[in-house]
């Protein structure tokens, strides 16, 4: 095989028969990394280590073609976990789509790049901790709330709002009461 490893992962793949069985069949995958500047497959790790979020690895890479040096993130990554809907249809995760809503959620807000990797990471171990592979909407809009209200409290209120669905002011007015009683008992 031509080129380095960049990554090999094994992963259970489901087969549509054997699914009410619930039986595996593991798949290897093995990725090279290509060098951006001359596409030659064969690179070298240089240096590795912990990204500073602490969830992902930076790998510093050299062509050994060219030359050139440049960087590869490793990071953690949901695979074979489908989300039920409310109305009950079935779609596979979209960190992309959660991404999404916590960026309207935060929009404008004081929030560093890092502590926005932070918080991703940490409600996809919530869901990871539940260890099925099928999680209801309902479950990724509980572990989203729980994390965002311990980051920023505007951004929870403001997720909270299209969440739940407020009807009217006095719902709205309900969630925040909520909020600072918790902010009241936390300082006694």
């Amino acid at each position: 095989m031509q080129g380095s490893i960049c990554g090999v992962f094994l992963y259970p793949k489901t087969s549509l028969l054997n699914k009410r069985r619930r039986a595996a069949h593991w798949q290897t995958i093995i990725y090279t990394m290509k060098c951006p500047v001359c596409y030659f497959q064969d690179t070298k790790v240089v240096d590795s280590r912990v990204a500073s979020d602490g969830f992902s690895i930076r790998r510093r890479r050299e062509c050994l073609k060219c030359g050139f040096r440049f960087s590869t993130y490793e990071e953690l990554e949901i695979l074979e976990l489908t989300v039920v809907k409310r109305d009950g249809r079935r779609e596979p995760y979209s960190r992309d789509k959660m991404t999404r809503g916590l960026k309207r959620a935060l929009e404008k807000r004081p929030i560093t790049d890092e502590t926005f990797k932070k918080l991703i990471h940490l409600i996809e171990r919530d869901l990871q901790v539940l260890k099925k592979e099928e999680v209801t909407s309902d479950q990724i809009g509980a572990s989203v709330m729980k994390q965002l209200k311990k980051v920023d409290k505007v951004a929870y209120i403001r997720y909270a709002s299209v969440y739940q669905s407020f009807k009217d002011l006095t719902e709205f007015k309900k969630e925040l009461n909520k909020l600072s009683n918790n902010k009241d008992k936390a300082k006694e």
